[in-house]
């Protein structure tokens, strides 16, 4: 591998303006000699010559000028390219094999009466870039390592399932079954890459389009930081991300391109199949595509190889002596590029080579037909081939392959180009029988004329299916494959969470410090410690994590090659190629993909990692929540914290960082456990648990479930766990934590997170001045009290000949004498997820509608969430039940002056962690 100094250069090119000139006479020596190659060879051939000494500079590593954008013609010449070592017409056979059974899944998929749909132009298009990669780049897991990571594209799907039908990896059931994974259990086969319905096959889920190419750079990193911290062996893993040209739009496609340059992520390779169009139509019809991707990842440090034309174009390349071939291909745009596919060889002799006599020349002894396929790189076995090959071999970048094809390749003119090719789904007789034609397969008319058209095997002892095997033996294994080999960790005992379930005495500590402080006991375990990855963005001294920076350190591959200006201070800033912490600058999306890859390393690398992601709550699933699906369906474990969580603990930031609704959010995610624990003793019990469940078991008993937990800013005394708690109550989402000791009339307060201590202070207030025994509830988890009640009502739908379940918070709070009234620092809607099965009369207090900048005591009290407010909620509810006067109700309302905000106690200012 490159050094560090190689992989990321301070400078990497520029002109020499403050640099003096020494050697005039040499110098103009120099410019006369350009000027001599203009005047008698041309402009032409001066730009020729002045392009080599570039390159010849960088060759000598001479610091010059990056060129954004090159000829519209293939990077790798033709005298560079390397030997084939496979046999192409094999593989040619192989392939017409796979893409007719791609295409005929789909379209068997649109049989009357199923109609489920499936893509097939994507994979018509990209079939020659997988092929190459599937008989000689991809490398599987045999050898017990985690192989190649290898981010498909969405939409080819149909192809990937085509492919492993040949090698007797799927049955022709399954691939009837495509789309149809609960009525065709258990042969369906999912509609995209989807590891949760396919854990046994799919790794990585890429169809939310950008998510692929963000998720591959991460990965590609987590790799690096595998190695580096010797957790893994992962040198000979290379990240491969196959991508659409219309798929680069989305933001999340391009935003972390700089990232894996800075770190020299040479271990990486971008893919992008060029075919020109998005779903509806060109990509960049009056553009080029290729050309601005080019411009962009070579801006962003990234080695760029252009595969853009088939070996038939060598010959006419070769004759273009004077540049007028490569000037027409790089003043054509992409829509009539688009159009030549779609029309005749003497439409394109006309069109394209037909306004200039030099163009003319060069094809006059071409057919109409040698013409018409003059064809795309991307389809050329050779040619892809020199591309991987240089790609993988490339040191000190991240690499891009900018692949151009056509869309719908090999399915017809119906297909082939069309703006509606990705809409179409199903394939006439007419198109099958010419589509069979040029696949040269061995199907007969009557075949596809009676009924659904058939799957062609050439037969287990074939040719090519031997083939197959033993390229895919000489890779290691077959792919996509995901294993699981993690073993069970052996997990800390009750000392690791003896500190925090102690409480903090006489000190104030807000419950992000509490479980901050936790976590770094958790490091200091001797089994798991070191498996515990923190990933925050640009945020750490916020949470009050800067104290791991001096023990855990940052991960930097390059170390700190600088003095920190905070050096002498004991909580000094500090990176290290060996860190544990990951920082990924001000990026949430980054951090989530930082915390997928570790997330799911147990499978991937077979070696398990505990990422903790601490973030601002409100951008995390509000603002990554797409992200967080892409972690489900991955079945990634792991640790996310809301921080700074509730919409009036953090009010002087304003209504963009008051999150208030994080939890109603994170309940339509089936794979998060969600909690809003009040104190830090809860949190231990919730992070003991978690841990349990996800990493303590067998990988089959273990959960493919992650955490998230809101923890808060503002600090108060965090109580000692109380004798004999009720743990299962924790865990399961509500337990009493406070009997009501004084007063006569009976209530229940249910509070969460922050309202906890507000709840309490309501209790005080209603036995002293009401007579109102209340006892308050802490409900750390609505979420979890919901799912609960879900479930039992589902199984009771079906099974009512079986006992009746109860829901847990029914059985909970069966007994306890009512009101029941909720306050949370979160909208109504958190809470009155469980008011169905609360056994009595029911309230909530909420903060609905935007945040806004004040002090947290005017924030609750114009919410009316405060502790005087949720008296005011108590005892509207008793004097509804006829318990007490209503006339009781102006009292209370006059006694703390609930309708003037400015009235309210400000409350405890600051208190960032």
């Amino acid at each position: 591998m490159a050094s560090g100094s190689d992989r990321n250069p301070i400078i990497i090119g520029g002109l020499p303006s403050q640099v003096p000139d020494f050697d005039p006479e040499e110098t103009a020596e120099w410019l006369d000699s350009l000027d001599a190659a203009v005047d008698e060879r041309g402009r032409e051939r001066a730009r020729y010559l002045m392009l080599r000494l570039i390159e010849r500079a960088r060759e000598r590593r001479v610091a010059v000028p990056e060129m954004r954008s090159t000829d519209y013609v293939n990077t790798i010449a033709t005298k560079d390219e390397p030997f084939f070592p496979g046999n192409e017409d094999i593989e040619r056979r192989i392939l017409n094999a796979t893409r007719w059974n791609a295409a005929v899944m789909v379209s068997r998929a649109q049989r009357p009466g199923i109609g489920v749909g499936g893509h097939i132009a994507t994979f018509a298009s990209s079939a020659s870039l997988y092929d190459v990669g599937f008989n000689h780049f991809f490398r599987g897991k045999d050898d017990g390592k985690g192989g190649d990571q290898i981010f498909f594209q969405g939409h080819a799907s149909p192809g990937v399932y085509a492919r492993a039908f040949l090698l007797d990896r799927l049955s022709e059931t399954q691939l009837d079954a495509f789309r149809q994974e609960r009525s065709k259990a258990p042969y369906g086969l999912s509609s995209y890459p989807h590891p949760r319905l396919m854990p046994d096959f799919w790794e990585f889920p890429t169809v939310s389009m950008g998510l692929g190419p963000l998720g591959a750079i991460y990965q590609a990193r987590m790799n690096r930081y595998l190695q580096a911290r010797g957790i893994a062996d992962t040198e000979q893993s290379h990240v491969w991300a196959f991508l659409g040209d219309g798929e680069m739009d989305e933001p999340e496609s391009l935003g972390q391109l700089s990232l894996a340059a800075r770190e020299g992520l040479d271990n990486l390779t971008f893919v992008v199949n060029c075919n020109l169009q998005r779903l509806d139509g060109p990509v960049r019809g009056n553009g080029k595509i290729i050309q601005e991707l080019e411009s962009q990842f070579r801006g962003a440090g990234w080695n760029v190889i252009k595969l853009i034309w088939d070996r038939t174009w060598d010959p006419l390349l070769a004759q273009d002596r004077d540049g007028v071939l490569v000037n027409k291909l790089n003043t054509t745009p992409d829509g009539q590029f688009q159009t030549y596919a779609t029309e005749t060889g003497e439409y394109i002799r006309d069109h394209f080579f037909g306004d200039d006599h030099r163009l003319r020349k060069m094809v006059e002894g071409l057919t109409a037909d040698q013409i018409l396929h003059l064809g795309r790189g991307g389809h050329d076995h050779r040619k892809i081939y020199a591309a991987y090959k240089a790609a993988r071999e490339h040191k000190g970048q991240p690499t891009v392959i900018l692949a151009q094809t056509v869309k719908g390749w090999t399915l017809g003119p119906n297909f082939e180009g069309r703006n509606a090719t990705h809409q179409m789904k199903k394939l006439t007789v007419d198109d099958l029988k010419r589509f069979r034609d040029r696949l040269h397969l061995p199907i007969s008319d009557k075949e596809l004329e009676s009924g659904a058209p058939p799957y062609y095997h050439p037969g287990r002892d074939s040719e090519e299916i031997q083939y197959m095997h033993d390229r895919r033996k000489g890779l290691g294994g077959y792919v996509p494959t995901r294993v699981v080999r993690a073993k069970p960790l052996a997990l800390p005992d009750d000392k690791a969470y003896a500190g925090t379930r102690k409480g903090s005495g006489n000190q104030t500590i807000a419950t992000t410090m509490a479980f901050v402080r936790l976590l770094k006991d958790l490091m200091r375990d001797k089994e798991i410690g070191k498996r515990f990855v923190p990933i925050a963005p640009d945020e750490y001294r916020t949470f009050g994590m800067d104290s791991l920076f001096p023990s855990a350190k940052i991960y930097n591959p390059l170390g700190q090659t600088y003095e920190s200006v905070d050096r002498e201070l004991l909580l000094a800033y500090k990176e290290s190629p060996t860190g544990q912490m990951l920082h990924d600058g001000i990026s949430e999306a980054g951090c989530t993909a930082s915390l997928i890859a570790a997330g799911s390393s147990y499978a991937t690398h077979g070696e398990p990692l505990i990422p903790v992601y601490v973030f601002y709550s409100m951008f995390g699933f509000q603002r990554t929540g797409d992200q967080f699906w892409q972690m489900a369906d991955q079945l990634a474990r792991g640790f996310v914290l809301g921080a700074t969580a509730g919409r009036t603990t953090l009010t002087g930031e304003g209504l963009q960082h008051a999150d208030g609704h994080s939890h109603l959010l994170a309940s339509t995610n089936p794979a998060v456990v969600a909690y809003d624990p009040a104190f830090g003793f809860e949190i231990a019990h919730i992070v003991k648990d978690g841990l349990r469940r996800m990493y303590g078991g067998t990988p089959e008993a273990n959960e493919d479930v992650f955490y998230y937990l809101t923890v808060y800013n503002e600090p108060i005394v965090q109580p000692a766990e109380p004798q004999g708690v009720d743990v299962e109550g924790i865990l399961k989402g509500l337990y009493r934590y406070r009997t009501g000791e004084a007063g006569a009339i009976p209530a229940q307060i249910l509070a969460s997170g922050v309202a906890v201590p507000w709840a309490l202070e309501a209790q005080r207030i209603l036995a002293e001045e009401w007579n109102v025994r209340a006892d308050v509830w802490s409900a750390t988890s609505w979420n979890e009290l919901r799912r609960d009640a879900v479930e039992a009502e589902a199984h009771n739908l079906l099974h009512p000949e079986e006992e009746q379940r109860v829901p847990y918070v029914t059985q909970k709070l069966s007994g306890s004498e009512g009101p029941f009234v909720a306050v949370s620092d979160w909208m109504r809607a958190v809470p009155d997820q469980i008011s169905r099965w609360v056994p009595g009369t029911w309230q909530s207090l909420g903060a609905d509608g935007f945040g806004f900048a004040d002090t947290r005591g005017a924030a609750r009290r114009f919410f009316h969430i405060d502790a005087q407010s949720v008296v005011l909620g108590v005892l509207t509810e008793l004097a509804k039940e006829g318990k007490i006067d209503r006339s009781v109700l102006k009292q209370a309302i006059d006694r703390y002056q609930l309708l003037d905000v400015a009235a309210a106690d400000p409350g405890a200012a600051g208190g960032d962690a």
